[in-house]
C-alpha cells in the first residue's frame, strides 16, 4: 500500500469524527497543496510557490492535481487528511500542544511534511526552533542527512549528484553558504519529514511566464518532492 492509501485508511480513523460531511469526500484528486498554518513564526511566505507547483506537475506528470492551495491549520485535525502539507517561515517555530500532536499524529503515520527554511540559514532562529521541535518530538537524533542516493532524488527526474543548489544560497540573506544536503525523518523506513535549508519555496515563488527564460527548468526538484510524497 503507498502513502496515499495509508494515509486515507489512517486519517479516517483519526479524524473522520471531527470533519464535516464535505471534507471526508473523496475530492477526485491525486495531489493537493496543503500548507500548514501555524501560531508561531510567520508561516504566509512565497504565495506564488503552490500554483507553480501544481503546473509542473500537471506538464510533468499524469497527477489530477487541485489548482488551489489549501491552508489548514496545524491545529486542526483536517490536516491529517492531506497527502502532503508544507511548513516554512524565517521566524520561531514553537508548536502550542494540539500542534504537535498532529504534527506527530500525522508524520508517524504515514505523512509527508516538507519544511523549508525560508533564511536558508543553517544556525538560524527558523532552523534552530525548528529543529529542536523535531528532537523534543521524535527524539535528539531524528533528524539526518539524505545521502545523495536516496529515493528522492530520482522519484521522477534523476538527480545524481543529490539536491539541486539554489540561486538564493549564495544572493540573499542567511549564512551565505551553499547546503550540500537535504535532512529527513523517517518512520518505519518512510521519510515522514523532509527538511531544507535551501529555501526552494523563494526559488519557486516567480512570476509563472518567466519559467519559459530558465536554462532549466527549478520545479523539477519539486515534481521529484511530491512523486516521493505521494509514491513511497
Amino acid at each position: 500500500m503507498d502513502r496515499r492509501g495509508a494515509l486515507r485508511l489512517i486519517a479516517a480513523g483519526l479524524a473522520a469524527a471531527a470533519l464535516p460531511a464535505a471534507a471526508r469526500a473523496n475530492t477526485g484528486y491525486d495531489f493537493w497543496f496543503t500548507r500548514l498554518k501555524y501560531e508561531s513564526g510567520n508561516w504566509d511566505v512565497d504565495q506564488r510557490m503552490p500554483s507553480n507547483i501544481a503546473t509542473a506537475l500537471v506538464d510533468y506528470t499524469g497527477l489530477r492535481v487541485d489548482p488551489k492551495e489549501h491552508v489548514v491549520a496545524l491545529s486542526d485535525p483536517k490536516m491529517l487528511l492531506a497527502p502532503f502539507c508544507y511548513l516554512a517561515g524565517h521566524k520561531l517555530v514553537e508548536f502550542n500542544p494540539a500542534e504537535r500532536r498532529n504534527f506527530e499524529r500525522y508524520v508517524r503515520n504515514g505523512g509527508f511534511v516538507f519544511v523549508d527554511d525560508c533564511n536558508h540559514d543553517i544556525d538560524g532562529l527558523f532552523a534552530k526552533s525548528f529543529e529542536r521541535q523535531m528532537a523534543d518530538i521524535f527524539g535528539g537524533d531524528a533528524l539526518r542527512k539524505l545521502p545523495d542516493d536516496h529515493p528522492l532524488y530520482s522519484s521522477f527526474f534523476r538527480f545524481p549528484d543529490g539536491p539541486p543548489a539554489t540561486s538564493y544560497e549564495l544572493n540573499g540573506w542567511g549564512d551565505d553558504l551553499v547546503h550540500d544536503y537535504l535532512k529527513g525523518i523517517e518512520v518505519d523506513g518512510r521519510l515522514g519529514v523532509l527538511y531544507s535549508n535551501k529555501d526552494y519555496g523563494c526559488e519557486w515563488d516567480y512570476d509563472w511566464r518567466n519559467k519559459r527564460f530558465l536554462a532549466e527548468d527549478n520545479t523539477k526538484f519539486a515534481v521529484n518532492i511530491v512523486v516521493y510524497a505521494l509514491s513511497a
